[in-house]
């Protein structure tokens, strides 16, 4: 039970990564962004060709491909996002356009590196065993104290960056934020690239716990989602410890049912939970 509750906490750190970004999404813009696992994808595919093809240190490879994921997260919302927004596009045209971008990366993907499955090049190491419980370096040193370095900046960028303050504003009321003379453009143009840099670490993380395939961001969506809703869609912090929730559920799971459950365990966790609390654990009415 003890290896299941760590499997459960990496796993829940790595959802609740990559929801955060999707909470903060729609808190500002208002609208459900079924891109955002196709960018994690594309974050961890970014580090294998950066540190496995070209041979680039693994740290420096990990960095660069987040940066390169944030910019590309900019670059669509120039040429795709805030077109749309000028025109005062509605939910479901935004929403319908966020499926086609996701199966443009997807397909972008399979293109560039194919449909196997690629793992990082990097040595395996035993795991240091604590009673009849296992840990590895990589989900101790790597998955858990990584997540939890992006948890805190997200905290100090919310809470004592003007940026961050921004970004509050403008999920409060936008049209109070625009006369307040924020400049909407660039805080929305930063949600983005944040949100999609924390997609792509949570895929980087998902890469180096299991493996490396076109399909891993549409595979997480589904929990992204569900913490991102049992946590308060629109709040970061309710998708960090909605991630933790999913992933421990999912994990915990396995004890009585086969794994193919886990899926549907996190969903009714989140179901149970909205019947008692509908706007979420942290969520507001």
């Amino acid at each position: 039970m003890m290896q299941l509750v760590i499997n459960g906490i990496v796993l829940g750190s790595i959802i609740a990564l990559a929801a955060i970004g999707l909470s903060m999404v729609y808190g500002i813009l208002n609208f459900a962004n079924f891109a955002h696992g196709d960018f994690l994808a594309l974050g961890a595919y970014l580090a294998f060709l950066l540190s496995v093809v070209l041979e680039i240190n693994f740290l420096l490879a990990c960095v660069a491909s987040v940066v390169i994921t944030a910019l590309a997260a900019v670059f669509c919302d120039c040429v795709i996002w805030k077109p749309m927004r000028t025109k005062g596009a509605g939910r479901v045209a935004l929403i319908i356009i966020s499926i086609g971008l996701a199966l443009f990366i997807r397909n972008f993907i399979v293109f560039l590196w194919g449909s196997d499955i690629k793992r990082y090049a990097l040595p395996v190491k035993r795991g240091i065993e604590v009673g009849s419980v296992v840990i590895t370096q990589n989900q101790i040193a790597v998955i858990i104290i990584i997540a939890l370095i992006c948890m805190f900046f997200v905290h100090y960028l919310l809470k004592k960056t003007s940026i961050g303050k921004a970004m509050r504003a403008l999920s409060d009321n936008m049209d109070l934020a625009k006369i307040s003379g924020i400049d909407v453009d660039l805080v929305v143009r930063y949600t983005w690239a944040i949100g999609m840099a924390l997609a792509a670490v949570g895929g980087i993380l998902y890469g180096l716990l299991t493996n490396i395939n076109p399909n891993m961001g549409w595979f997480l969506m589904l929990p992204m989602f569900a913490a991102a809703i049992l946590g308060g869609i629109g709040n970061p912090y309710g998708a960090m410890a909605g991630g933790i929730v999913i992933g421990l559920a999912q994990e915990l799971s396995t004890a009585i049912l086969p794994t193919e459950y886990k899926l549907a365990v996190g969903f009714v966790i989140m179901i149970a939970v909205l019947l008692v609390r509908p706007q979420g654990i942290m969520g507001t009415r």
